[in-house]
C-alpha cells in the first residue's frame, strides 16, 4: 500500500543491469556453463526491511507443496503443476537491514 519511492539509479537499477547483463553473458557462452541456463527472480525491497520481509516469505510460500496436498482433478488424475525452481543463491538487498531480515527468514528454510 505504501509506494515504494525514487527509483535509485546507481544503488538500484545500474546493479540490476549489471547483473542481468553478467547472466546474458554468461548464458550466452557454451564453454562457460554448458547445457545449463541461469536465471534470476527479482524482488524490490524498496529498501524497507519489512516488505522485504513480505517479498521473502511470499517467494518461500510460491516454493511449497500447496497447503492440504496436491488435491485431485474432476477425473481422479493428480493435477500437473509446474516443477519448483530451483534456487541456487540470494543476492541481497544493498541495505545491510534489510539483507539481514531476509537472511534471517530464508535460514529457516535451507
Amino acid at each position: 500500500g505504501i509506494p515504494c519511492g525514487p527509483v535509485k539509479k546507481e544503488k538500484g537499477i545500474h546493479r540490476l543491469e549489471a547483473m542481468l547483463y553478467a547472466l546474458d553473458r554468461v548464458n550466452g557462452d557454451p564453454r562457460v556453463l554448458p547445457n545449463l541456463t541461469l536465471g534470476a527472480r527479482i524482488l524490490d525491497t524498496c529498501s524497507r526491511d519489512t516488505y522485504a520481509l513480505e517479498q521473502a516469505l511470499s517467494f518461500v510460500r510460491s516454493l511449497l507443496p500447496p497447503a492440504g496436498g496436491e488435491g485431485t482433478c474432476p477425473d481422479g488424475s493428480p493435477p500437473r503443476r509446474p516443477p519448483p525452481e530451483r534456487l541456487v543463491g540470494v543476492i541481497g538487498a544493498s541495505a545491510s537491514s534489510v539483507s539481514i531480515m531476509v537472511a534471517n527468514v530464508l535460514r529457516l528454510f535451507a
